[in-house]
Order: structure tokens, then sequence, then C-alpha cells
């Protein structure tokens, strides 16, 4: 199985479009691209935090499963990654945090950037 764990925080902060006057409003609408898109990953966990939280429930839509951070998301997707590695998934973490990449590159999990995961979209 592949599993896709998404910095929807590194993702949505990607791109100069107003995503910080209403990070709820951001989280939906990368929610909604991922429901749709086309990808190679049989599950999407998109990591939410602090206000973007208020923008998708937590759960699962189809393939994708929405996680809400109960402190800080990067440690939330170190837990995701090396749960879904643990019942031997491969995993690729989004993100452009430098030591979040190390972290769960060393834990087996491969680290794409959110430009990359905006081309899938």
């Amino acid at each position: 199985m592949n599993v896709l764990v998404v910095d929807a925080a590194n993702v949505v902060g990607s791109r100069p479009d107003g995503w910080w006057k209403d990070r709820a409003r951001a989280a939906r609408r990368l929610h909604e691209q991922l429901m749709v898109a086309d990808t190679a990953y049989d599950e999407i966990v998109m990591v939410l935090e602090g206000a973007a939280k208020g923008g998708v429930k937590a759960g699962r839509d189809a393939h994708v499963r929405t996680v809400h951070a109960k402190g800080a998301g990067d440690d939330t997707i170190v837990a995701e990654a090396r749960a879904a590695l643990g019942k031997g998934h491969r995993v690729t973490v989004i993100t452009a945090d430098q030591l979040l990449r190390a972290l769960v590159g060393g834990a087996g999990a491969t680290a794409m950037s959110p430009s990359w995961l905006l081309d899938q979209l």
C-alpha cells in the first residue's frame, strides 16, 4: 500500500494566494483538491494544525484521512509516517521542513516538496 502524508500547513503556505486570511478555507480547498486528485496513493493523510483544523473535520473521506494534530503538526506527521511504515506500507511525506524531511527519511519514508504535490494536483 502507498501512503501519502501531507504537511498541509507547508503545502498551503507554499502559495501566496491569501491563505493567511482564512486558514480553515485554505485547508478545505486543499482537501477538495486531494479528494479528486488522480494519484498513485492508496491513502492520503492530511495533517492539520491550528486554525486550519476548522476547515475540515477529522476522519476519513474516501481515500483521504484528515488528522487534527493535538500538539505540534510535525510530531503528528512523524507518528503517522511511522505507523504506516510499521504496517509495511510505502510512505511519502510532503513537506518543505528540512528537519521533518530528515526525521521521516531516517524512519524509512520518502520526502517530497509541496511543489511536487501541487504539480500532481
